[in-house]
């Protein structure tokens, strides 16, 4: 299993850097990509078919799906390499109606996208099978509705773990426990002290997570343009001596 950053800019597009989306790789299988942000699919065309990929979302903020109305152009009207057929969509259970709104041509109206996708929805614990990989949700706290931390294991048991967008809680140690990779948001600097609750985490809670869930990487994503990611990962030092990567959009990570 492969994981490549499209994009990990937090809130927003950066200079570079799209907001957040990620595309996870299984030899011989089609490729899942793990929200789509602002700037997503043109990262994507660089290096993978946007016409044959799963989606997956961790919730609808957005910084995690904006780029979704395009991917609908892509697949539908691309004069060469349009959808040779149906990919999977995963994600919350209002999806189709707010991403159809995203996507239709006029006030009130809803684009039905099931011509290019089948919709299935997340239910908090319930493991789906995807292009050989496991991936289970588990409810996290953040304003958007149904926001989801998301454990992706592959065959030989190696797991991924990506937080989404949550403030700190118990869920999150849940779903990174003992994962080879963790991909955790720290949107909020070096420290929460003086931010909103129930919203996003700092370096600190990303490491303090890290640290109990036994976890072998920390990837820090969703980093805000203007914070300034040293200071984030100085902060997360603080908290756990694994090894700790600051995210870059087109890196790439075999757990």
């Amino acid at each position: 299993m492969q994981l490549t950053i499209l994009g990990c800019s937090g809130s927003l597009a950066a200079p570079g850097n799209p907001a957040s989306s990620y595309v996870i790789s299984v030899p011989g299988e089609t490729d899942v990509v793990m929200d789509f942000g602002p700037g997503a699919l043109a990262a994507m065309q660089e290096r993978f078919d946007p016409s044959a990929a799963h989606v997956i979302f961790s919730h609808l903020h957005a910084d995690h799906c904006s780029d979704f109305p395009s991917l609908l152009v892509w697949r539908r009207y691309h004069p060469t390499a349009p959808a040779e057929q149906r990919h999977r969509l995963i994600g919350p259970s209002y999806a189709p109606e707010h991403l159809g709104r995203m996507s239709a041509d006029a006030p009130g109206e809803q684009d039905d996208f099931t011509d290019t996708f089948e919709f299935t929805t997340w239910r908090a614990g319930q493991p789906e099978q995807l292009s050989g990989l496991t991936i289970t949700p588990f409810d996290v706290v953040h304003p958007a509705q149904e926001s989801h931390a998301l454990r992706i294991e592959d065959a030989a048991g190696k797991v991924i773990t990506f937080s989404g967008d949550s403030g700190s809680t118990p869920t999150l140690i849940d779903a990174a426990r003992d994962a080879d990779l963790f991909l955790c948001e720290a949107a909020w600097g070096a420290t929460s002290e003086g931010k909103a609750e129930g919203m996003h985490l700092s370096g600190k809670e990303a490491g303090s997570i890290a640290r109990e869930a036994g976890v072998k990487t920390l990837v820090l994503v969703h980093i805000q343009p203007w914070t300034d990611p040293e200071d984030v990962l100085a902060a997360a030092r603080t908290e756990f001596d694994g090894e700790i990567i600051l995210g870059k959009a087109g890196a790439t990570f075999e757990p």
